[in-house]
């Protein structure tokens, strides 16, 4: 049997492929309802807008232009929510 070794335990490989196709399955019964694109507005409220901002002006993202609205592809900023993110800051 394979093991799947991390710092504080080892793991069996079959049940750590299990636990991961729960977890895809689980985020794509929750991603299910998410619309294909949503305003600026609105990602603000669901994501923060410091972090929407912030992924903007790093080039994460790009909203697409519509007269009188930004909206954002609502499956990269799902994608950006789930990555751990690197907020080391350098002086």
């Amino acid at each position: 049997m394979d093991f799947i070794q991390f710092p504080d335990k080892s793991v069996p490989y079959r049940v750590f492929v299990q636990n991961v196709a729960a977890e895809v399955v689980n985020l794509l019964k929750k991603d299910k309802q998410d619309p294909e694109y949503v305003s600026q507005r609105k990602a603000f409220e669901i994501f923060g807008r410091r972090n929407v901002e912030r992924w903007r002006r790093q080039g994460r993202i790009t909203p697409r232009k519509r007269p009188g609205k930004l909206e954002y592809l609502t499956a990269d900023l799902r994608l950006l929510q789930r990555t751990q993110q690197d907020y080391s800051i350098t002086l």
